[in-house]
């Protein structure tokens, strides 16, 4: 996912998919690249990938992290990219590549879903809303752009069962580019009112511990549908999450949550 700002957008754009502009792709062992994409990747995950993998996997989203990304806070930026770390071996291959392909395909993160094309996030203004442009950039060795098989970005979205995961990658998408500036004073980005942010984020599980059985409910009220809601539901209980932290870091309004 790439942050289209006002500076750039002019020149991007003129490259980016027409909403109706078609594209030729299909991947299928046949190809002689298949699963050459899966090695020696920089792979953001998004909160919602590390949702699904982390209960494709049944794991906690500690044990997630921990096993399978690296967190890096890259110079200039005010919130850590997550990343899925490849594999120790020569090819430096994605951790849930085997012999077949794909081993947690159903679940696989957006950027997977979404290749060959690129999705970017385009902004009107610093916490403007996103919205989502496209561009074809398959690799040079992909064989699969050279097959028949024709389509839209918005026909390979729901082919690939991506729709969803492209709302929510855009919803985090406006959460993050606040983090351009930066909110957390001599605190710093590694002190525990950013490791907050970045629980309400990406550890679910530890969020949801935290709201429940910490002072959050004496300090913080919640509307009684989305507290029922998010004690079993993820999915809610990330954007709970993704609404917290503007609230919290930002002092943003949010229509379900206040001070007490």
């Amino acid at each position: 996912m790439k942050y289209i700002d006002a500076e750039a957008r002019n020149e991007l754009l003129n490259k980016k998919l027409e909403e109706d502009e078609v594209f030729s792709f299909q991947c299928h062992e046949g190809l002689a690249c298949f699963t050459r994409c899966c090695r020696n990747l920089n792979l953001f995950l998004y909160p919602y990938d590390v949702l699904r993998l982390k209960n494709r996997l049944n794991m906690s989203s500690d044990q997630f992290l921990d096993t399978y990304v690296d967190i890096v806070l890259r110079e200039s930026n005010f919130f850590p990219d997550v990343l899925l770390r490849m594999s120790e071996n020569e090819e430096r291959t994605c951790p849930f590549l085997d012999e077949s392909g794909c081993t947690v395909y159903l679940d696989r993160p957006d950027t997977c879903r979404t290749f060959p094309l690129e999705q970017g996030i385009l902004f009107q203004g610093l916490a403007g809303k996103a919205t989502d442009v496209y561009f074809f950039k398959p690799p040079d060795f992909c064989l699969g752009q050279y097959e028949p098989q024709e389509w839209t970005s918005e026909s390979w979205a729901q082919d690939q069962d991506a729709v969803f995961y492209h709302k929510m990658t855009a919803k985090w998408a406006e959460v993050k580019a606040l983090f351009r500036s930066d909110p957390w004073g001599q605190e710093g980005p590694y002190g525990p009112k950013a490791k907050m942010a970045f629980m309400a984020t990406y550890s679910l599980d530890k969020f949801r511990e935290f709201v429940f059985n910490s002072t959050f409910l004496r300090r913080y009220k919640v509307k009684s549908d989305v507290l029922r809601k998010i004690k079993t539901d993820d999915v809610v209980l990330m954007k709970f999450g993704f609404g917290w932290v503007k609230f919290f870091v930002w002092g943003m309004k949010v229509p379900y949550l206040r001070l007490r």
